[in-house]
């Protein structure tokens, strides 16, 4: 049996494979936050595909942490009676899922119809931020105040609490890809002179303090992940040393497995190639916490490589999900693997 293959247990959740579906931005909820069928269909293609883990993608805690006006939120009841939906068809098919948790901070408030900005009197919002720095070619945010800091982290936490009754097995907290956590992480985004920026210690605080609420909310046997931008691709920014730095700290308040991406928060060149960002997830393995490699990963003898290798202890595929929802169950084939199937499609099954 291939290493993708074994199961991997993580607090008391028990993962069947190590093939995991990483978070992708769909854009199709309502203007309201509200998912419908489209997540149902999309979200439970990878659970008859018997993908290990369906991660589904950034909700906002609030609706100003929205990235565009067609993403869906778990502020309120309504949103999480739908999402409960897509969670009882993924369980009925014996799959797990978990929902990233996210607010998008100063790359919020786009049209979720052709992606261009959505003014406040247009069904957008004024963006907040650690600093009023506008990402290249967005508006400027509003620096949030101490307030606005502690209303977030209370966000995140109402978000857990939201998600369990929607039915996720767990949460895993959005701190990548440029928006409002990792904002405050990168000294190039974050500018402030106050306890929540400067050193290390300083700018990692709402991470902390975040993780902690989080932590707070999720029962004892329910595992936390979050997901970082390893780096930021540019001298004197956020980078793989500090990520390390913050892992090792995490772990101790809780976060069990590190979802490790990389760059988002400004707009530069990066070395994209065949798994360009598993070196990151070797890296914060090596502190004692669980990473997943992401990062085009795409064939079978390549994701094993990764766990054979002790490089991560799972693989997260976005695009090859995209073109493939069965790519676990391909992959078993391909390997001379054989894994569980749905009943409905065992006909298609050869290799036995």
């Amino acid at each position: 049996m291939s290493r993708l293959f074994e199961p991997l247990t993580l607090r008391g959740v028990t993962f069947p494979n190590r093939v995991w579906v990483a978070p992708m931005c769909q854009y199709s909820a309502s203007t309201e936050g509200v998912v419908g069928d489209w997540h149902l269909v999309h979200l439970g293609a990878y659970a008859t595909g018997q993908a290990g883990l369906i991660i589904a993608e950034a909700t906002a805690v609030s609706p100003e942490g929205r990235i565009s006006t067609r993403c869906p939120g778990i502020w309120n009841d309504e949103q999480v009676a739908a999402w409960r939906r897509v969670t009882d068809f993924v369980h009925a098919q014996g799959g797990i899922i978990a929902l990233q948790l996210a607010h998008a901070g100063r790359k919020g408030s786009f049209n979720g119809e052709d992606f261009s900005h959505a003014a406040p009197n247009a069904g957008g919002w004024t963006t907040v931020a650690p600093s009023a720095v506008a990402f290249e070619g967005y508006p400027t945010p509003v620096e949030l105040d101490h307030d606005g800091i502690d209303r977030i982290v209370a966000a995140f936490a109402d978000a857990t609490t939201r998600a369990m009754a929607a039915g996720f097995d767990f949460v895993e907290i959005h701190a990548a890809h440029g928006y409002l956590l990792h904002e405050f992480l990168s000294p190039l985004s974050n500018h402030r002179t106050d306890e929540y920026g400067g050193s290390f210690e300083n700018r990692t605080r709402i991470v902390r303090r975040v993780v902690e609420a989080v932590r707070g909310r999720l029962p004892d046997d329910k595992p936390l992940f979050i997901r970082f931008s390893s780096t930021d691709w540019v001298d004197n920014g956020w980078d793989i040393e500090q990520t390390v730095a913050l892992s090792a700290e995490l772990k101790d308040l809780g976060v069990d497995l590190v979802d490790a991406s990389s760059g988002g928060n400004l707009n530069t060149k990066i070395p994209v190639a065949p798994g360009y960002q598993v070196p990151f997830a070797e890296a914060i393995r090596a502190t004692g916490v669980a990473t997943g490699a992401v990062g085009l990963i795409t064939e079978p003898e390549q994701a094993q490589a990764v766990l054979d290798e002790g490089r991560a202890d799972a693989v997260l595929l976005a695009r090859a999900f995209l073109r493939d929802p069965h790519w676990a169950m391909n992959a078993a084939e391909k390997l001379g693997c054989v894994i569980p199937w749905n009943a409905q499609y065992e006909r298609g099954r050869t290799v036995r």
